[in-house]
């Protein structure tokens, strides 16, 4: 294989992903012998904003209280298995773990005070802050350069791009673009890669009338964004604020209003209530924070595992295994129909066998004869939906004390079906949410509940291989996968840490957080110059009655109102320059699908092709020398949001934790104009490497 002379690509995004392209350009490079003698060069143009490596989200110099929402034994944006014949030998960089031991070990001295003295405490099944994160990224950036092979230049640009549009074509017919910055430079490269990350967005209707309102009334209104460029100190303390969301954003959000404003979690030694939960102390400058979300709950913390999935979960039904069947019949399934009634059983039984070993007085049989019965009646057969899962309820009503039986779909709403004659009656029950929520995150493997989501979490790594790249149905994509499945899923297997909920149960006994309730409605009073909210499930009081056919509960008032909310991830409504320009111009073009009824729906990604994944234009042609990567292909993968997974000691090893890593070396191989990874070019669904 070779490479063309004089070849000049450009990455635009310096994140994490991009980070992994600009890593995989030069270790491909080095590896197949190319520069040396000065024959040929490489040149990459790195664009972005913010330093390379952290872009903007990992930002070293941000506030420690941002969490990652993965433990350090998680994350990489290097490949670490050398022995990989897939991939080229990285030239430097770890994984994060790896990292973080060597620091212990060996301080870089370039880290600063804060960052060693995280670093001393910090353990593989910690989570890290982002900005310690960050500084990894960094690091990694720096020691690549240390280590550039001959005939690679690389030059960073810190400012946007605007635009990207196709140029003459070079000497030999070569594809050419030029790339305009924001600084007034244009740049004429041979390929470009977007790893945009994340991007503001357009406000949705509502949240234009409420910013339109808050103008108009001299409220604070905060829009969508990301924590760390929201200037929290506008604030104002003790009075009230209205927070919609309860995801990760919440518990950013709530870190800062409280913590950072010098309150105080004291130990459970020295808590009320019997020494249960932690207690908190505050410093008087916290505002009222009354959080609402469509269930009413933050999402379920995570489970405290020695790994990412549990030890004492491994799928049954919903394996790679399995799922390649159906490509290898030639068979295109659909979500609801095939592939959620196998992931259904393994939650199903790693509930009812993690409750049989651990809590076998729930049985009120032989448990291991209650196991023999579900494991009969969970097999896959040519039963229809319904008649699989009315067995499994009969093997249940038999066997299965009725206050211990599974209600799935019940976990992620647990206010679901209640109501509340007061605030203070719903603050109570979120209280007892959040505290039996700790309890069973530390549990860990031996709690039913935490169980049965590690087996979803066991399955939504699996399903990430089998959707992409068209692996199922148009209409069981919008309608299954993205229109049920993965609010449902994301609720209960990718919260906090559970020290969060312990924290946000303190908050609440001391008055610093309180709630509005499930369903909530937002709206202003004019008159009354306020943002309001209410639940249709709480109160009941003076003020509750009827709005437009739809009762309304006892409303709450705040000046003050906060979208705890990540900007809208739809390339339709990013505000980019880019990539209006790019749509705009018909080089890209969001990606449509079909309904079960016929009806095209724009979905929320590009439109591409195959890995290596290239956008296609208005036309429907590819736009040649043009690479897509991460979150903008939202319609070709599922669970964009989440990076390169490092290789975990123990357990399976799923091959959509280092698809990012494989996307990159592919879009490098292609810029390089080697040939493509044999394994690479195989079915996207396959067994899973042992």
């Amino acid at each position: 294989m070779g490479t063309a002379q004089n070849i000049r690509t450009a990455l635009i995004g310096a994140g994490p992903r991009g980070t992994s392209v600009l890593e995989r350009l030069l270790a491909n490079w080095a590896q197949a012998g190319a520069g040396h003698g000065g024959a040929q060069a490489l040149h990459i143009d790195v664009i972005d904003p913010y330093p390379a490596g952290p872009g903007h989200v990992w930002q070293p110099g941000q506030s420690r209280l941002y969490l990652m929402n993965t433990q350090s034994f998680y994350p990489t944006v290097v490949p670490e298995d050398p022995e990989d014949p897939e991939l080229a030998e990285p030239l430097a960089g770890h994984t994060f773990d790896r990292w973080r031991e060597l620091q212990q070990r060996h301080p870089h001295p370039s880290l600063a005070a804060q960052e060693r003295h995280e670093l001393s405490g910090l353990g593989p099944a910690d989570f890290p802050s982002r900005a310690l994160y960050g500084r990894y990224l960094r690091r990694t950036v720096e020691e690549l350069l240390t280590r550039l092979p001959a005939g690679v230049t690389v030059d960073f640009h810190e400012t946007a791009a605007t635009s990207v549009r196709r140029a003459g074509a070079g000497q030999n017919g070569d594809v050419r673009f030029d790339v305009g910055l924001a600084d007034g430079a244009v740049l004429t490269v041979g390929s470009v890669v977007l790893a945009l990350g994340h991007l503001d967005a357009r406000l949705n209707p509502e949240q234009r009338e409420l910013q339109a309102a808050a103008e108009e009334l001299g409220l604070l209104y905060f829009p969508p964004a990301a924590p760390a460029d929201v200037d929290w100190s506008r604030i104002p303390a003790v009075k009230p604020v209205l927070v919609r969301g309860m995801g990760l954003n919440f518990f950013d959000m709530m870190g800062q209003l409280t913590e950072g404003r010098g309150g105080t979690f004291l130990a459970a030694d020295t808590a009320v209530e019997g020494g249960a939960g932690l207690r908190y102390l505050p410093s008087g400058r916290e505002p009222l924070i009354i959080a609402a979300s469509r269930r009413g709950t933050p999402y379920r913390a995570k489970a405290a595992l020695s790994g990412y999935y549990p030890a004492a979960v491994s799928l049954r039904y919903c394996t790679e295994a399995a799922l390649a069947r159906f490509a290898a019949a030639g068979i295109r399934p659909a979500f609801d129909h095939d592939l959620w009634p196998l992931l259904h059983r393994d939650a199903l039984w790693a509930y009812y066998s993690t409750l049989a070993r651990s809590q076998p007085g729930a049985i009120l049989t032989d448990p291991a004869e209650f196991l023999r019965a579900l494991d009969a009646a969970l097999r896959p057969h040519a039963h229809t939906t319904a008649k699989w899962e009315g067995a499994v309820d009969s093997v249940i009503d038999v066997h299965v004390r009725p206050a211990h039986r599974l209600d799935l779909l019940g976990l992620a709403a647990p206010l679901a079906g209640r109501s509340f004659g007061s605030r203070a009656e719903l603050d109570a029950a979120v209280v007892d949410y959040l505290l039996d929520d700790a309890r069973r995150s530390a549990v860990g493997e031996d709690d039913p509940v935490k169980m049965t989501i590690g087996a979803l979490h066991h399955g939504r790594a699996v399903l990430k291989t089998a959707v992409a790249d068209g692996g199922i149905t148009d209409e069981s994509w919008v309608a299954g996968l993205r229109g049920w499945f993965e609010s449902f899923v994301e609720g209960l297997a990718s919260g906090p840490p559970a020290l969060r909920a312990e924290q946000l149960a303190a908050l609440v006994r001391a008055g610093v957080v309180r709630f509005v309730g499930p369903d909530p409605k937002f709206g202003v009073d004019r008159k009354a110059g306020t943002f309001t909210a209410a639940s249709p499930w709480v109160g009941g009081g003076p003020d509750a009655g009827a709005e437009g056919g739809v009762v309304v509960g006892d409303p709450v008032a705040a000046a003050a109102m906060i979208e705890a909310l990540a900007p809208a991830n739809r390339v339709s409504v990013n505000k980019s320059p880019l990539l209006e320009q790019l749509l705009a111009e018909g080089l890209v073009r969001p990606r449509l699908m079909m309904t079960a009824e016929g009806t095209p729906v724009q979905t929320s990604g590009l439109d591409v092709t195959p890995h290596p994944y290239r956008p296609l234009g208005a036309n429907g042609s590819v736009t040649e020398g043009l690479y897509v990567l991460g979150l903008q292909l939202s319609a070709a993968q599922w669970g964009t949001a989440i990076a390169a997974e490092a290789r975990q000691k123990n357990g399976p090893a799923y091959r959509s934790g280092q698809r990012t890593l494989r996307d990159a070396d592919e879009i490098a191989r292609g810029i390089l104009g080697f040939q493509p990874h044999q394994k690479m070019s195989m079915p996207h669904v396959r067994a899973h490497e042992k």
